[in-house]
């Protein structure tokens, strides 16, 4: 385990190897699974003022499901997350020419519509969060649709946290991150 101020990091975020590789997974983490992208109380607000600007990328099944569960859901457990199509889509996915699952609120990002990229869930995974009332635990997700990206970063030599650089920023700052690659550098031998 890796503590960083009020954040206890799974070894594996190190020891594992990760890329996405979207052309073999078509994006399945959007639209396999029971839940949708958990949101923070934040993240929920920002999707009720962003609606509108995201919904022309949505596809019309994700619009009507947002319609009538609206931007955000409570799953089983009452946490906050975004609604689901038929109980399996991410409302918020669109399809690309390639059959390839995206994200229209990151696609309405891109075009310089809304400056909130993506639920920070989705753009961390396959890290996920459990906060507790003094920390943040932040464990790795294995989920057999991953398995090309895992072959992908072992064929790479891409560990989990340096793939996912950008978000661990997004979520805790640049010192944090250069905190974790020092700890890393200082506590692991590199392979």
């Amino acid at each position: 385990m890796i503590i960083l101020g009020q954040t206890l990091l799974s070894d594996e975020l190190y020891e594992e190897r990760f890329v996405c590789d979207l052309p073999v997974c078509k994006g399945g983490c959007c639209v396999e699974g029971d839940a949708g992208a958990p949101l923070d109380e934040e993240e929920a607000r920002i999707l009720e003022e962003i609606a509108g600007r995201v919904a022309p990328f949505m596809v019309a099944e994700g619009i009507a499901a947002v319609d009538s569960q609206g931007y955000w859901v409570k799953d089983a457990e009452g946490e906050l997350t975004t609604p689901l199509v038929d109980g399996k889509q991410c409302a918020y996915v669109f399809f690309d020419d390639g059959g390839i699952a995206k994200c229209a609120i990151e696609r309405a990002f891109e075009e310089g519509l809304i400056d909130f990229q993506k639920p920070v869930s989705c753009h961390l995974y396959p890290i996920r969060i459990t906060k507790y009332p003094n920390y943040e635990a932040l464990n790795y997700h294995r989920w057999p649709i991953c398995n090309c990206a895992r072959a992908k970063g072992k064929q790479l030599n891409v560990r989990v946290y340096e793939f996912l650089k950008d978000s661990l920023i997004r979520k805790y700052g640049k010192e944090w991150f250069e905190e974790l690659e020092a700890y890393i550098r200082f506590s692991y031998k590199e392979e």
